[in-house]
């Protein structure tokens, strides 16, 4: 697996643990117990979870903790690569045995970070140095490092968009559907592939919000309104899904979809267009080498919407890493972590945005520099308040059910108006909102 599997169990599990880390007969640990800030005297053997399980068999992982050897010789790092990440460590972590290193899970609301990981330090420390520091912060402590950050855009065949006579990015949703009926008529690419079946690419249209307004309150304006409201950020790039399999510029069958397939056939020509992430597109240059394309055909643009003449594109991190409050080895996991985010060159393989403030923008995003796309963080401070909200709706803003759900009924396998069906989903917000004194 190359990307995070989404969750849609249920939590209820997990809520019973964390009642239980914050009473007497927890880990002799503690909840909210502090990683050693002294990493330098790291020792003992400490497993990692990850999801990466392509890096782990091809040896990328074993070379990182020979690299990391070198610094900590006294630390012993061995890696348990899942593929089905969040279902499995969910599991896990119904017991104190989830690893000593592990990506936080979708499923752990921030508030609970305190029970389940130990702190990192002070924000008001860390975010000197780091990005994202706000998005694992609980009372003024972090709990979570992500060792990248990523952008949101379109992964698209340049010269596939070239032979439909389009060279400059389009600037409004109207513009894009007008580039993919060039696409269609013109070539012989698929102008959009949804990734339907895999069903976690559809989450990725999340990653639009804040990038329609250009607002870094973005994440604020969910918590205290109408996701779904005129002119809302996730209701132009909802209707924009929807218009896109309405209008037949995706695959005919979005059940049939394959995601370790899209990537030759991106490569390759065959597929025009898909919205993901700036970490796709190592992936996408790779399957156009192994298919014996040009890699550089791979091109990334922002979403079409502008304001005041400039694109925007929201950062944010992915996975963070976090140290398990149980852990015996709590200095030898930070000391991992620290050594991953800083020294590991990780996010420059990966042509991903790295979480040191201070380091240069990846190759990947020079076009949006060249550009102006102005490129915002968001404040996260209602980061929990939207996840409480979004668990209470059921409507899964992080989940990929209601997008299945708008493809069905844009490709007419759902009954239905396109009205009706975002306005639905805003009433069930508002609801949630107002049961949960929001």
């Amino acid at each position: 697996m190359n990307r995070r599997t989404v969750l849609t169990g249920s939590i209820a599990a997990l809520a019973l643990l964390a009642s239980a880390c914050t009473g007497t007969g927890g880990s002799s640990q503690g909840a909210d117990a502090e990683a050693p800030d002294d990493p330098s005297e790291a020792k003992g053997s400490i497993t990692v979870l990850t999801h990466r399980t392509d890096l782990v068999q091809d040896g990328t992982m074993k070379a990182y903790a020979a690299e990391f050897n070198k610094t900590h010789p006294d630390v012993k790092v061995e890696f348990d690569a899942l593929t089905d990440y969040e279902g499995e460590v969910k599991i896990r972590m119904n017991t104190e045995n989830y690893g000593d290193v592990l990506m936080i899970p979708a499923v752990i609301e921030k508030k609970d970070y305190p029970k389940f990981f130990a702190s990192l330090g002070g924000r008001a420390e860390l975010s000197e140095k780091y990005r994202f520091t706000d998005y694992s912060t609980v009372d003024g402590k972090v709990y979570g490092q992500s060792p990248i950050g990523v952008v949101p855009g379109f992964l698209y065949n340049k010269k596939v968009w070239e032979q439909a006579g389009v060279t400059d990015w389009p600037t409004t949703p109207a513009r894009f559907l007008d580039d993919l009926k060039a696409v269609k008529s013109r070539t012989d690419a698929v102008p959009y592939y949804t990734n339907f079946k895999d069903m976690w690419p559809l989450t990725q249209w999340t990653n639009v919000n804040g990038s329609v307004g250009c607002d870094t309150g973005a994440t604020t304006k969910l918590a205290e309104g109408d996701p779904w409201a005129d002119g809302a950020d996730l209701r132009v790039a909802d209707t924009l899904l929807h218009d896109i399999v309405r209008a037949g510029l995706a695959e005919k069958d979005p059940t049939t979809t394959n995601w370790e397939a899209s990537k030759p056939k991106l490569a390759k020509g065959e597929i025009a267009t898909m919205w993901l992430g700036s970490w796709a597109v190592v992936q996408m240059r790779e399957a156009a080498k192994q298919a014996g394309s040009d890699p550089d055909d791979i091109g990334f643009m922002p979403f079409p919407a502008q304001q005041d003449g400039a694109f925007c594109a929201v950062t944010s991190p992915d996975y963070q890493q976090a140290v398990n409050v149980h852990s015996d080895h709590k200095a030898a996991a930070r000391a991992w972590i620290d050594w991953f985010t800083d020294k590991s060159g990780y996010a420059k393989a990966n042509l991903a945005l790295s979480l040191l403030k201070d380091d240069p923008l990846p190759e990947i995003l020079r076009p949006y520099q060249d550009a102006g796309v102005e490129l915002i963080d968001l404040d996260d401070a209602k980061g929990a308040q939207v996840k409480s909200i979004d668990n209470s709706s059921e409507v899964g803003i992080y989940k990929p059910d209601y997008r299945q759900d708008l493809v069905d009924l844009a490709r007419g396998a759902r009954k239905g108006s396109l009205d009706d069906f975002l306005d639905g989903l805003g009433a069930r917000w508002a609801e949630a909102r107002t049961s949960l004194g929001s």
